[in-house]
């Protein structure tokens, strides 16, 4: 495949670095974007598109991507506008979005705002905390994850965090009551080093897990939605968010190999199936052609 050429581009208050990789041809260039996971996530995914032009960026404040203000909170509606502007300077037309995680959520206010842009979108797990129909408690843990991190630092906040994403079912009021995890069991830190602009459990989570969609104007938009959980994580966290965002769309939801991360290579450390989550993928961005 020929080798990503890396770029950056100003957006208001940040940079955004971006990488593309050309293919010839007419083929719909497929966008893979995730937050607060940078562009280093998608290197195998990438990798296996390669008939199509690929773009892949590490959002404001994440990987290679930075930001002037680290106290403020990046919104749904910021990381639309910068995936905005990016497509504009590529200006490549519509685009496929496969957008995962934080980066769903995202492409969620981005369809909604500039549904010109996107023939299809699959998003995959987006932590859409509004929609459980145990919000009530999902908001409180995910509270209690924000203030364990600002109280105590990363290796607490991240050990609960790891919890709460591996945890299935819904979470009932006696969740919190249970011992807090050990962070040392997950490799964490257990002391805390005073910092305080980790880009998922400062910059992103609250305003990412707080996000409601805007159901008016997905339902106007022409981008044809697809709502994407993993096959293993069907009653996990974020498997149970997506399921809600299908039902609350009236859509079927599809289930894609392996679990939150499936897409992912030996790249992050913890690989799920690549090549089998390409493949449906394939089928799930070009159904006609199967």
């Amino acid at each position: 495949m020929t080798e990503p050429l890396t770029s950056m581009l100003d957006v208001p208050g940040a940079t955004l670095a971006y990488d593309v990789r050309p293919v010839a041809g007419d083929a719909i260039p497929l966008v893979l974007a995730a937050s607060p996971m940078d562009a280093s996530g998608f290197t195998t995914l990438a990798s296996l598109f390669d008939d199509r032009t690929v773009v892949t960026y590490d959002p404001r404040g994440t990987g290679r991507g930075t930001r002037i203000d680290t106290s403020m909170q990046s919104t749904p509606t910021l990381h639309a506008d910068d995936l905005y502007r990016l497509l504009t300077e590529l200006d490549m037309g519509p685009v496929d979005l496969f957008a995962t995680s934080g980066g769903a959520v995202n492409a969620l206010e981005f369809v909604s705002r500039y549904p010109e842009q996107v023939r299809t979108l699959v998003a995959h797990e987006p932590p859409l905390v509004e929609l459980l129909p145990d919000r009530a408690h999902a908001e409180a843990v995910r509270d209690d994850i924000h203030d364990t991190y600002h109280r105590s630092g990363a290796g607490p906040a991240m050990a609960k965090f790891i919890a709460l994403i591996s945890y299935e079912g819904e979470l009932t009021a006696d969740y919190l009551d249970r011992p807090a995890p050990n962070p040392a069991d997950f490799g964490l830190p257990t002391e805390d080093d005073g910092s305080r602009d980790d880009a998922l459990l400062s910059q992103n989570w609250l305003s990412c897990t707080g996000y409601r969609p805007d159901f008016d104007a997905l339902a106007k938009a022409p981008t044809r939605i697809v709502v994407a959980g993993g096959r293993e994580s069907t009653r996990q966290w974020c498997g149970r968010t997506a399921a809600a965002l299908a039902a609350r769309l009236g859509t079927d939801l599809v289930l894609l190999p392996g679990d939150h991360g499936g897409f992912m290579g030996e790249e992050m450390g913890m690989p799920g199936d690549p090549e089998a989550f390409a493949v449906t993928l394939r089928e799930v961005l070009e159904p006609s052609r199967v």
